[in-house]
């Protein structure tokens, strides 16, 4: 799955943050490392444990 991501140049710095995945966002000297980080970042997201309420359900919906 692809993400839309924001990124720009600010200075000596490249900043950025996925649109899709709020919080998920970097900080890097180059493009490329910026670009590597918010995939980093994307894939903790996802990996996390999330507390469901014990009168909750958790459901995956795919999205193509």
């Amino acid at each position: 799955m692809k993400y839309r991501a924001i990124i720009k140049q600010s200075a000596e710095w490249w900043i950025g943050w996925l649109v899709d995945l709020p919080g998920v966002n970097a900080q890097e000297k180059t493009k490329e490392k910026l670009l590597e980080s918010l995939r980093i970042g994307a894939e903790d997201m996802l990996k996390t444990e999330v507390e469901v309420p014990p009168d909750g359900q958790l459901e995956l919906v795919e999205v193509p």
